[in-house]
């Protein structure tokens, strides 16, 4: 029977909303909730899941002992999950299935940011590389082990394509790899998947995939900019002749004369979320009216995104992000410490990849099963990336101090 909420659920969405009642379903079919629907379902398991745990020990661009308040992946994500949910509702998509894909976006992210996944590319090449959309894809299908009957969080197909998808199509119409896919091809993993249940590769995902996209994009743009003022990377007046960034201040300035800096931090990143916020609902809803799109698959045959920034809000978010990356994901105390981690994760995956044995039983004795010739190698390899993917930044320096008797400050 329906969850007992499903009439009030129903009444709220628009018709180009994604609908749990009419999912496509899971790999592995289960009875139906008498209190939660499928995508309600889908963000509990997703909470509830290891990968998501470790979230709270893995760097967004901080390493967690450099200070209590900076962003963590876990916080980063709950942040993405709150405005995805608003632009969700702002626009009757189905909210839950936003957050869900919001609160997963980020489980296939390495230790130490974008530098272990940098390092696991490597690593890992000529061995089918490291991506980490295909990474979360490989946690919750197959490397989660919670249930008797089957590995993985068997989430419903809404949430499982907008877990690869939400940046975009992934292939052309005939299969050909497109976007950031397009010269090197479509990671394994999500090909493999895709084999065993079609995610349709070559259309957009739902609305509420794209909510839970752009979000992210909105909300470490503000945490971000947070973040950078408060350790100190960059001050107030270095933004004063960024575009956006500096009219926003001197909005603040006039409002507000004399205001304490702490203050004007908060004021900025609150002005910075609402204007993106507001903007992203202003613009979708120009688009579905203008789509006049009757249901989620309309949305997913569109021949473009429908839920995004207006032209001038994507040059402000461009602004952001140029005035950012030199000043804080290039800054010389970021810089230093994402050398020294690669260097971690460098000696960590190195020793395991010659001496499998060295790790924890579970994933050695997977290892030892796989025979170390040909094509089996990338089979091993892929065992010891999926163990260090997993870590947490303080259990990858625990193993680098395990294995190598000492590991760095990164400070």
């Amino acid at each position: 029977m329906d969850p007992i909420n499903s009439v009030s659920e129903r009444g709220r969405r628009a018709p180009y909303a994604a609908d749990p009642w009419t999912s496509r379903g899971r790999l592995c079919p289960e009875p139906v909730s008498p209190t939660r629907t499928e995508f309600q379902r889908d963000r509990d398991r997703i909470i509830h899941s290891t990968a998501f745990r470790r979230l709270a020990h893995k760097t967004q661009v901080f390493v967690p002992h450099e200070g209590d308040h900076y962003r963590t992946r876990l916080t980063h994500t709950i942040e993405v999950a709150q405005i995805a949910r608003a632009l969700a509702r702002a626009l009757s998509l189905d909210d839950d299935l936003a957050e869900a894909l919001a609160l997963a976006h980020d489980l296939g992210h390495t230790p130490f940011g974008h530098t272990g996944e940098d390092v696991l590319e490597v690593c890992m090449d000529g061995f089918g590389g490291f991506d980490h959309n295909a990474q979360a894809l490989r946690i919750v299908t197959k490397l989660e082990r919670r249930y008797a009957t089957h590995d993985g969080l068997n989430l419903a197909w809404e949430t499982l394509e907008g877990l690869v998808k939400h940046n975009g199509p992934l292939t052309d119409r005939s299969g050909a790899p497109v976007g950031r896919y397009a010269g090197k091809g479509v990671p394994a993993a999500i090909l493999e998947y895709d084999a065993r249940q079609s995610l349709d590769l070559w259309t957009f995902a739902s609305a509420e995939a794209q909510a839970a996209a752009i979000a992210d994009d909105i909300a470490y743009n503000a945490h971000d900019l947070d973040d950078g003022l408060r350790a100190g990377l960059f001050d107030i007046g270095d933004l004063l002749d960024a575009p956006f960034l500096g009219d926003l201040l001197r909005e603040i300035e006039a409002r507000h004369p004399g205001l304490e800096r702490t203050r004007v931090i908060h004021e900025l990143g609150r002005r910075v979320i609402t204007r993106f916020v507001e903007d992203v609902i202003n613009e979708s809803r120009s688009r579905l009216v203008a789509g006049n799109f009757a249901s989620a698959a309309a949305i997913r045959a569109a021949d473009r995104p429908v839920v995004t920034f207006s032209p001038a809000m994507a040059e402000a978010d461009k602004a952001m992000k140029a005035f950012l990356y030199p000043h804080m994901y290039r800054h010389p105390r970021v810089m230093k410490v994402r050398r020294e981690a690669a260097e971690v994760l460098e000696r960590v995956f190195k020793a395991f990849a010659a001496t499998p044995a060295r790790m924890p039983d579970e994933w050695a004795q997977a290892a030892a099963a796989v025979p170390i010739d040909g094509s089996w190698e990338a089979r091993r390899l892929r065992i010891v990336c999926d163990y260090i993917a997993g870590m947490t930044d303080r259990y990858a320096l625990s193993e680098h101090r395990r294995l190598f008797g000492s590991a760095p400050e990164l400070r």
